[in-house]
This record gives C-alpha cells, sequence and structure tokens, in this order.
C-alpha cells in the first residue's frame, strides 16, 4: 500500500464545498473519482480541512492509500487530464506511512479579499466581498494585531461546529492593498474553528467602517458566540492559501 499527499487548488464557485455529501458535488467527491479511474480502484481522500461552499483553495492538502502503479510523477498530469478546470492537481509526492493531511497539518493560512465596487462588479463577484464603502485599512490593521497570539475564540465560532477546542494560536494577522486594489487579509493560526476568518473578518470590516472602534476586537475575544453582534463575512472571498506541516517560524 502506498500513501500519497496530493497539493491541489480549485476555485469553490460551483461546489458546495470541500467535505462530500450526499445530495451535492463536492471538491471531494471529484477527486475520489478522478483518483480512482487514475489508480484502478476505489480511492478515499483525507482532506487537511474543509472548506464551505463558495470558498477557494491556493493550496489544499489531501492524503489517500493506493495499490496502484502509477508512478507518483505522472499522478498530477494524469489527473489534470481528466479533472474539471476548476481544479487543478499541483503535485503528488510519495508520504511516510501514516501520514494523515488533517492530523498531521501544524498550520495553515488564510486570506480573505474585500473588493470596493461602488457598482457590483460581474467579474469579481465570486472572488470577493464587494463593497460599495471602502473599510478604513488601518483601523483593520489596529485591529487584527490584536488577534495574534493564544485565545479562546469561542465567539467566532458558528453553530454547527466539530467538538474541537476553541483555543488556538494565531501566528500572524494583517491586511494589505493588492496591486488590483483589493483589500487582503491574512491570517495563520494552528487552527480554525468553524467560521472563524469569516466572522473574524465581518468584525474587522465594522472597524474599517467606523461602526465600531478598533479595541472592540479585543472585547470580543473575551465574549462568547451571540453575546455581541457578528455575521459570517460572504465565503466567496475566503481562500485557503497555504497548509504546512512544519512548525511555524516568523
Amino acid at each position: 500500500m502506498r500513501t500519497f499527499k496530493l497539493t491541489v487548488c480549485y476555485d469553490g464557485s460551483n461546489y458546495f464545498g470541500f467535505q462530500r455529501q450526499a445530495k451535492e458535488i463536492t471538491i471531494q467527491q471529484v477527486l475520489e473519482e478522478k483518483l480512482a479511474r487514475v489508480c484502478s480502484e476505489p480511492i478515499t481522500v483525507t482532506g487537511s480541512g474543509r472548506t464551505d461552499a463558495g470558498v477557494h483553495a491556493c493550496c489544499q492538502v489531501v492524503s489517500f492509500f493506493t495499490n496502484g502503479t502509477i508512478p507518483t510523477e505522472n499522478i498530477a498530469r494524469a489527473l489534470n487530464g481528466i479533472l474539471p478546470p476548476d481544479i487543478r492537481a499541483l503535485r503528488a509526492e510519495e508520504a511516510p506511512e501514516g501520514f494523515n493531511a488533517r492530523k498531521d497539518a501544524c498550520w495553515k493560512e488564510y486570506e480573505y479579499r474585500v473588493r470596493y465596487t461602488p457598482e457590483p462588479d460581474p467579474f469579481t463577484r465570486n472572488y470577493a466581498w464587494q463593497m460599495t464603502e471602502l473599510p478604513d485599512m488601518d483601523k483593520m490593521n489596529k485591529a487584527a494585531a490584536m488577534i495574534i497570539g493564544t485565545h479562546d475564540f469561542s465567539g467566532f465560532q458558528s453553530a454547527g461546529s466539530s467538538p474541537v477546542s476553541p483555543i488556538k494560536t494565531i501566528y500572524k494577522s494583517y491586511w494589505e492593498n493588492t496591486p488590483d486594489g483589493t483589500l487582503a487579509y491574512h491570517i495563520a493560526g494552528n487552527g480554525f474553528v468553524y467560521h472563524m476568518v469569516r466572522n473574524l473578518v465581518w468584525s474587522m470590516v465594522q472597524i474599517g467602517l467606523d461602526k465600531k472602534p478598533p479595541q472592540a476586537i479585543a472585547e470580543e475575544l473575551i465574549l462568547k458566540r451571540g453575546e455581541f453582534e457578528n455575521s459570517p463575512a460572504p465565503a466567496q472571498g475566503l481562500y485557503l492559501a497555504k497548509v504546512e506541516y512544519e512548525s511555524f517560524i516568523n
């Protein structure tokens, strides 16, 4: 039995998230169906984490086992020949026996994109949170800095989360302007609870729009879900940017 680490990227616009569902098409379902053809046997993949419906991935890692004999260097090429164009295999590597893309991940990084569009832009509607007001990035960065460190993120965990500890360590958290005029939020940590990034972004955007002060984030970090106003930012602005299997080095 061979163990593989497969890195993929995808546009999540047409999928109901990563994890297989009974009645909806998902990234996991497509990968397993195509890998079964490449490996000539049924395949089950384990993802480094779930992404919700409409969420994208620049770097999603999955692991799987196979008795197939296809050479490692041919897997990504063979997959890309049969995958739909909104999913691409970036690379395949043989991994140590027992490697698990989810359990062995040390940290992940997400990016969230906000785009100022006074008029709706049909070309970016699936890839950013379009806003008719421009939030103040300096104020959002003041709030973002307060998230760095170890905190209990219970207040930023939406209902439906798996039973995992809400205590997470955040290694970096900041906003920047990109060359195309998008405001991009970067956050890296050793784990994330359900909707955590989207809920944090929503709160920071409210700060950027002067609806609450930057220190509100520090206050919200000691509150529970439902004890302050919050809602997940739209899914289409979120990207899984990086998954790492070694300790974070600043």
